[in-house]
């Protein structure tokens, strides 16, 4: 029950006891009176009946006020006194009680006072040590930065879940290069604190290449990373180096991988480069080729002394002619390469020991087919794009399975001079060269798992071949992929990278020990989750009645910190007018509009920045009735979950009579910058947003999914627009 019904419930049981009182004495009386007593006094009362429930009236009254004033003093006052102790202990420290109200509460407010000062003075002599104890880890970390600013190359940090930790502002400009959001849209990047990598890259390819490194780390027989080369959305080749992340584990000997470093580099220009000159390579010994034989027979006939003058003229234009074209083509091959050849995927090596083991996994796990390692040539290296070869080898053997009843495959890999010969063997029926064929050149689809690529693309990817053949005498079948060798790598000891001597630990990462995995979202505790924190200012209050966005801002909140840096702030044309009224709130004028992008160009963005976050906004139904109302236009759905810190305030200070971000802020500390723009409403609605959550876990109020609970019985969840 809350205060204030507690008040009007006390004045009224205060008012009901007085005239039962009254009545309980009168009645009392007069049964003690004797009979001829009450025949004496009975004339005298009936007259005067009025009047003494006047009194009695005036009587409750009386005690009403009384009541009021006592119950104002004992249960409003130590409300109030609650919500501001409440508010030293979780968000501002330095703030002081006011002493008022009954000589006690007085008291009370003084020595909570004492006690704040006695608290305020340990805390400023702890976090003097800290900042003591921890002058050198700054120092490391500025070093840190120093180097991460300075470096040509992108590096982003992720933990297991793929949430970016840590990325330098070469990746940051890269990635926002990559991005397919409207270059209108500021605040479009696909890259953040807390986002996930898997929006840049595919989920199966960053697991194929973790489970090599912890492969390779389980052997300690080479270097502990993993190469690949992808393709971004936005058409770009990207050359990545993974490296794992490594965290001792209390109880065991080894370390284990909590995440990993991705080292980026965009080769789209050098590939376009070593394409182009194969062209021109290409084209001068193709193209030349003809012309020199013309020039060769040309040449040999006017060798002759006693040709005719009419056939010397035709063999001197026939030299002319193929000069002349040789001189075109090597101009047109040295000014332009337009027509493009086969296309060269860059590979990377690897052991190839450790491309058998991967695949045999792979089959096991995708197609749960038993597999066997026939021969492998344990000094063999080979130059592959492992991820693209390891989903034809499933392929291939998943169709075995399905369409041939195989029950087995044994693998085997051995060197052929400068090639490799890779072998998928099965025995069984035999098939014939057409369906070989057919399955060469079909899309790979198999587990669940779908791709553009056929076989023969990804033969085609390393120059080499694939064909059926035949073991007669054991009855068997293979096919054979012919790969590019590569040269024997020296291989490393991994045991003092295992103990992580090989480089120096910076930082201690807390994201790390997030999974998402494990837990529902409701089930996260808000100190835990990513948010993004965002504010609208539109053309007018009624969004069914054709009012529109003019601009968004949000930032983002990620691991309990305001990240200021990663924000989101963009004007938006409504297309139509803009009344003079809502200029005068927000600023915005219609000439600021003239060449920004529409709704239907920001919305898509400012989806891809809020992703996978949770969504707080102040009086959070008003914004996002505007972004309902555009799902039907755009096909752009905000699914996630909202909190409302409107909502918030009323669960965590209910005796308060204003939940207005004005009065909230000034409640808890928090200075008012930018008020009534779109970014600086959304940076102070975060910093309420982080001073409410301790005060909501001291009422027990700590996951998602208890905060959206709490804020649904608030009086405030009603309201509708």
């Amino acid at each position: 029950m809350s205060v204030k019904s507690r008040h009007v419930l006390a004045v009224l049981t205060a008012c009901a006891l007085v005239v039962v009182v009254m009545a309980a004495a009168g009645i009392a009386v007069w049964r003690d009176l004797a009979p001829e007593e009450r025949d004496i006094i009975e004339p005298i009362l009936n007259p005067r009946l009025g009047l003494l429930l006047m009194i009695s009236l005036v009587g409750a009254g009386a005690a009403a006020v009384l009541m009021k004033s006592f119950a104002q003093a004992n249960l409003l006052g130590p409300s109030l006194l609650a919500d501001e102790l409440g508010l030293i202990v979780g968000t501002d420290p330095s703030r002081r009680l006011k002493p008022s109200g009954s000589p006690e509460l007085q008291r009370i407010a003084e020595s909570v006072n004492a006690l704040a000062d006695q608290r305020r003075s340990l805390q400023e002599d702890v976090e003097a040590r800290i900042r003591e104890a921890r002058l050198s880890v700054e120092e490391e970390r500025n070093r840190l930065a120093a180097l991460m600013s300075e470096l040509n190359q992108s590096v982003v940090v992720c933990n297991l879940d793929g949430r970016i930790l840590l990325y330098n502002s070469r990746a940051r400009l890269q990635f926002r290069a990559l991005s397919d959001a409207p270059t209108a849209a500021g605040g479009g990047e696909i890259i953040g604190l807390g986002r996930s990598i898997y929006a840049v890259f595919e989920r199966n390819l960053i697991v194929h290449a973790l489970e090599s490194i912890q492969e390779r780390i389980r052997r300690q027989s080479s270097q502990p990373v993993a190469n690949f080369v992808t393709t971004t959305r936005a058409g770009q080749l990207l050359r990545v180096q993974m490296a794992p992340v490594l965290s001792a584990v209390e109880g065991e000997a080894e370390s284990t991988v909590s995440g990993f470093v991705l080292m980026l580099d965009n080769i789209t220009r050098n590939f376009e480069a070593e394409t182009r000159r194969d062209q021109m390579l290409h084209s001068l010994t193709e193209g030349s080729r003809s012309s020199l034989a013309n020039l060769r027979a040309a040449a040999e006939m006017l060798e002759y002394p006693d040709l005719d003058p009419e056939l010397k003229e035709r063999f001197l234009s026939v030299v002319r002619d193929e000069v002349q074209g040789m001189s075109a083509r090597l101009d047109e091959t040295a000014n332009a390469f337009a027509d493009s050849l086969k296309t060269r995927w860059p590979l990377d090596e690897m052991l190839g020991a450790d491309l058998v083991a991967a695949a045999q996994r792979r089959i096991e796990k995708k197609v749960s087919l038993p597999t066997k390692i026939e021969d492998v040539d344990p000094g063999v290296w080979v130059k592959v794009d492992s991820f693209s070869l390891l989903q034809a080898i499933s392929y291939l053997v998943s169709r075995l399975s399905d369409e041939f009843e195989v029950r087995e495959v044994r693998l085997r890999l051995t060197a052929a001079g400068r090639l490799v010969h890779l072998d998928i063997i099965w025995s069984g029926q035999a098939m014939s060269t057409e369906t070989v064929m057919a399955w060469e050149l079909e899309p790979m689809s198999f587990a669940g798992e779908s791709s553009p690529l056929t076989v023969r693309d990804v033969i085609e990817r390393h120059d080499g071949e694939i064909w059926l053949q035949r073991e007669k005498t054991q009855h068997r079948a293979f096919f054979r992929l012919l790969l590019p060798s590569a040269a024997p790598q020296e291989q490393v000891d991994a045991g003092a990278f295992l103990k992580g001597e090989s480089r120096p630990e910076y930082y201690d990462f807390d994201l790390f020990k997030q999974t998402e995995a494990s837990h529902a979202l409701d089930d996260r505790l808000l100190s835990e989750l990513t948010f993004t924190v965002f504010d609208t200012e539109t053309t007018g209050l009624n969004p069914s009645e054709g009012d529109e966005i003019i601009q968004i801002g949000a930032t983002r909140i990620v691991n309990g910190k305001l990240l200021k840096s990663e924000s989101f702030d963009q004007l938006v044309d409504p297309l139509r007018e803009l009344p003079e009224a809502s200029t005068k709130i927000h600023g915005i004028t219609p000439e600021m509009l003239v060449g920004q992008p529409p709704m239907a160009r920001v919305l898509p963005a400012f989806h891809a920045f809020s992703e996978d976050t949770v969504l707080v906004a102040h009086n959070a139904a008003f914004d996002m009735r505007f972004l309902q109302l555009k799902e039907e236009s755009t096909g752009i759905r905000f699914s996630q979950p909202v909190l409302d810190t409107l909502l918030l305030s009323a669960v965590i200070h209910p005796a308060q009579e204003s939940h207005r971000l004005e009065a909230i802020c000034e409640r808890m500390g928090v200075n008012i910058m930018g008020r009534h723009t779109a970014m600086g409403d959304a940076i102070v609605t975060g910093e309420v947003f982080l001073r409410m959550i301790p005060l909501l876990a001291e009422m027990g109020i700590r996951t998602l999914g208890e905060a959206r609970q709490a804020s649904e019985k608030t009086y405030y969840a009603r309201v509708k627009y």
